[in-house]
C-alpha cells in the first residue's frame, strides 16, 4: 500500500488498541498498516504463526511502533479467549476489532459438501461471533467505548451464485452488525461494516478465480475501469475505526466503485456458463491452493 495516499494527519490514532483478524496478509495487512501508520498498537491473528511474525517485522521495520503477532484460530473459542487475555495483559482494554478473516472459493452449490460448507461459516460466521461476543463481554463489564468494523461484501443485499457459503455467512455478519449497534450502543460499542468490491489479493485471485476463470467485477464490468486501490480501503477503514465518526453506527458502506449498482457485484455474469470440465479444472487449482497453505500453517 502506498501510505503516503493515507488522507489522514500523523498520529490520529495515538492511544488506539486494534486487532485485525486475518491480519497477516491481503486486506488485513493493509488495515493494519494504515492504523500503525497513523499510530496505533496493532495486534494481528491468524493460523500461521510464521507469517504473522513476518508481517509484524515488516511492517515495525517500515514505521516503527507496535505490531503484535497471535497465531489463533478464530473456529476456536477457547483459543479466542486465550489470545484475547494476551492482549489484555498486554496494555489493557483494545478500543478497536476489525473482523477480517474469511475463507471463501468458488463452486457450484449443486457440488458442496457439508463439510466443505463448514469450512466457511466457521470462520466467516461463527468465528466472527465468537471474537465479537467474547471481546464485547469485556468491554461491556470494564465500560470501555470501542469500534467494531466487518469487512463483508456487496452480496449482503443481493445474494451471489457459486459462493453461497460466503454469501450466507456475510448476511448473518451484516444482520450482526445491525443488531449490536443498537443493543451495544448503549455502552458506547460502535458496529459498522465494509463491503468490498475488487482488491486483488493472492489468496482472493487463487480461490475465487482460478487460472483467471473466475472474478466477479473484473475491470471492463465497472464503471471506473479499474479495482480498488488498497489505500482506499484503509482510509476508509482508518474513517470508521479513528476519532471524530463516532455517531456512525449499524452501517455497511460499499466499496466498489459503483460496481453493485452497474453488475450486481456478484459472479452469475461470469461463471454461469462454464460446463463440467471447466470446473473441475478450477476445484483442482483451488485443491492445490488448500494443500499448500495446510502444509505452510504445519511447517510454521
Amino acid at each position: 500500500m502506498d501510505v503516503s495516499k493515507l488522507m489522514f494527519r500523523e498520529g490520529l490514532m495515538e492511544g488506539e488498541r486494534i486487532l485485525v483478524t486475518g491480519g497477516g496478509t491481503g486486506l488485513g495487512r493493509e488495515m493494519a498498516e494504515g492504523f500503525l501508520k497513523l499510530g496505533a498498537t496493532v495486534y494481528i491473528c491468524g493460523r500461521r504463526q510464521n507469517k504473522l511474525d513476518d508481517t509484524a517485522a515488516e511492517l515495525m521495520g517500515l514505521h516503527g511502533g507496535k505490531v503484535v503477532a497471535h497465531a489463533c484460530d478464530i473456529r476456536d473459542p477457547d483459543a479466542i479467549h486465550a489470545m484475547v487475555d494476551a492482549i489484555w495483559a498486554d496494555g489493557g482494554a483494545l478500543t478497536g476489532v476489525v473482523n477480517n478473516a474469511a475463507g471463501n472459493f468458488i463452486s457450484r452449490t449443486e457440488d458442496l459438501s457439508v463439510n466443505g460448507f463448514n469450512a466457511i461459516a466457521d470462520i466467516v460466521m461463527r468465528g466472527t461471533f465468537y471474537v465479537t461476543l467474547d471481546i464485547g463481554k469485556r468491554l461491556i463489564a470494564e465500560k470501555k467505548r470501542a469500534s467494531f468494523l466487518s469487512i463483508l461484501t456487496t452480496w449482503v443485499w443481493s445474494g451471489s451464485a457459486f459462493v453461497v457459503p460466503s454469501a450466507m455467512s456475510k448476511t448473518a455478519i451484516n444482520a450482526m452488525t445491525q443488531s449490536l449497534a443498537t443493543e451495544w450502543g448503549r455502552y458506547g460499542l460502535r458496529f459498522n461494516a465494509i463491503a468490498p468490491g475488487l482488491f486483488p489479493t493472492k489468496g482472493m485471485s487463487a480461490r475465487l478465480s482460478p487460472g483467471g476463470q473466475g472474478g466477479n467485477s473484473k475491470n471492463d464490468l465497472n464503471p471506473m475501469g479499474r479495482a480498488g486501490e488498497m489505500h482506499e480501503l484503509a482510509n476508509l477503514a482508518v474513517f470508521l475505526m479513528g476519532p471524530g465518526a463516532e455517531y456512525v453506527n449499524g452501517q455497511t458502506i460499499a466499496i466498489d466503485g459503483a460496481g453493485y449498482q452497474a453488475n450486481g457485484g456478484t459472479f452469475y455474469p461470469v461463471l454461469h456458463a462454464l460446463g463440467d470440465a471447466e470446473w473441475d479444472a478450477m476445484r483442482a487449482m483451488i485443491k492445490g491452493t488448500n494443500e499448500k497453505d495446510k502444509a505452510d500453517r504445519t511447517t510454521g
